[in-house]
């Protein structure tokens, strides 16, 4: 026969079904008594590759080539181009390319001797102004096409990442000797494939402006490609600070010998104009008059150029001169 529960065990399974503990309890570890644990959440669609001293040191490199192209670009044009670092972020490959117009310069950079390659994107915004600018234009009003770079336009754009590259292995020398060129410039960025969709990369974002104008241009830099140098990235902060503490040594070494350095000096009494017959019988004991007045200050020269106002006298048993003041920008003797 089946076994028959009494009052009691009924009362009991219903307090358990109404308190919600009739459902089969799990095993719990045990706790390890008086040790913590720090739980830190990880994105396996975003993982972060890069430390932020790295990103810090990576940003710092751009912000010296961002000085550098602007300059480089100003001297080109023959008017002020303004460049600046305005982001550095992780993304993923995939999130890089979507967040490019299209179409657009895009560049892929053989980075020798790395292994790998890198992606500069220039945007259309300050592209066409620059073009218009390099054929005579004022590209204040300039329009934005919405097409492809032509032949003419590439060959154009083309001396200007020539020397974007050019200024990116200048900056990219205090990291490691590498050689930035094209290996292949393309119209739509969702064509190139450098690297898996989920590969991390970073990014460098730069702001271009020209009067006012604006647009943006990008350096993508996979990991993997910089992975092997990554070492060194920990380590620019305090190159740098060596480099500027050896700069700051070199410039008082220097300072202290042209404290030493001789020039030569001369005080001009004065000029006046003769005829060369007049200089022909010229004789000892002759007078040459000057339009100088007597209490006129005389000029000194330093290194040939005129420095001060000063007066004629004597110390001890030698001729001198007392300076008075500073000479004027046109002051003649």
């Amino acid at each position: 026969m089946a076994d028959v529960l009494d009052q009691s065990e009924v009362d009991a399974l219903l307090s358990a079904v109404d308190a919600g503990s009739d459902a089969p309890s799990t095993p719990q570890p045990a706790a390890v008594v008086g040790r913590t644990h720090d739980v830190s959440t990880y994105d396996f669609k975003r993982p972060e590759r890069v430390s932020k001293d790295q990103m810090r040191a990576l940003e710092g490199i751009h912000e010296g080539f961002a000085r550098n192209f602007g300059a480089s670009l100003s001297g080109f044009l023959r008017t002020i181009i303004e460049v600046r670092v305005a982001s550095a972020e992780q993304l993923t490959y995939s999130e890089f390319i979507h967040s490019l117009p299209n179409p657009t310069n895009f560049n892929l950079l053989n980075v020798e001797p790395l292994e790998g390659q890198m992606c500069l994107e220039l945007s259309p915004l300050i592209i066409y102004p620059i073009i218009d600018r390099l054929l005579g234009g004022s590209s204040a009003e300039t329009f934005i096409p919405q097409r492809p770079l032509t032949m003419i336009e590439l060959r154009l754009v083309r001396r200007i990442t020539d020397r974007a590259l050019e200024n990116l292995s200048e900056v990219w020398s205090n990291l490691v000797e590498v050689n930035f060129s094209i290996a292949e410039v393309e119209n739509n960025p969702h064509l190139v494939q450098i690297v898996a969709p989920n590969e991390v990369v970073v990014v460098i974002g730069f702001e271009i402006r020209m009067g006012q104008r604006s647009g943006t241009m990008s350096f993508c830099i996979p990991f993997n490609v910089i992975e092997p140098i990554m070492g060194k990235l920990a380590t620019q902060g305090w190159l740098a600070y060596k480099r500027r503490s050896s700069a700051e040594s070199r410039k008082e070494e220097l300072s202290t010998q042209l404290t030493q350095t001789r020039v030569e000096l001369r005080a001009l009494l004065g000029e006046t104009d003769i005829t060369v017959q007049e200089l022909v019988n010229l004789q000892p004991g002759d007078i040459i008059q000057t339009g100088k007045p007597v209490t006129g200050n005389l000029l000194m020269q330093i290194a040939g150029e005129p420095k001060f106002a000063c007066k004629l006298g004597r110390y001890n048993d030698s001729r001198a001169v007392q300076v008075v003041r500073e000479a004027l920008p046109d002051e003649r003797f």
